[in-house]
């Protein structure tokens, strides 16, 4: 089982810390929803370091697999995660606001806590990196390859006949 870690996510930034390990998937509640199996594991780096403007910034990386659940067939998907995210905490307060954002790269802001879960920081940055319809890849999904072979398993094909009227 995952040893829970909870940091202050400034002060943790601040001095250049560093937490590391794997947790699996399944201890993740809010991914079984989109999971076709809760098989897998993620192993994550998290580190304190300045962002380009010497602002305290969290860096956390994130490489293992998850099983989706293909749209097209409804069978599970291999899904190799490899995130690397730039997350600078900011008082509630200095939050900017939509049209006040930097044009700094790839770099996200998120409210300082000084009891952040870093668990639920991982399963977050996993929940936006996924893909909304996840599918096999052509050719490889068994609901794309199974056409119906002769036309009167299918109930369209008298529509198909129609057309050709």
């Amino acid at each position: 089982m995952f040893a829970r870690h909870f940091i202050d996510s400034l002060d943790f930034a601040r001095n250049g810390m560093e937490l590391h390990g794997q947790v699996a998937v399944a201890e993740m509640p809010r991914l079984q929803d989109v999971l076709a199996s809760p098989e897998g594991q993620v192993g994550y780096v998290l580190r304190g370091l300045p962002s380009k403007n010497g602002k305290p910034m969290l860096e956390l990386k994130l490489e293992g697999s998850c099983q989706l659940c293909c749209q097209r067939c409804l069978q599970g998907l291999l899904y190799p995660i490899s995130t690397v995210s730039h997350l600078v905490p900011v008082p509630e307060s200095e939050l900017p606001e939509s049209g006040e954002l930097e044009d700094e790269d790839e770099m996200d802001y998120v409210p300082a806590d000084a009891h952040m879960d870093v668990l639920n920081l991982i399963e977050d940055e996993i929940l936006l990196g996924l893909p909304l319809a996840p599918r096999h890849e052509l050719g490889v999904c068994k609901a794309a390859m199974e056409s119906p072979s002769n036309d009167e398993k299918n109930p369209f094909a008298i529509l198909r006949g129609l057309k050709k009227e």
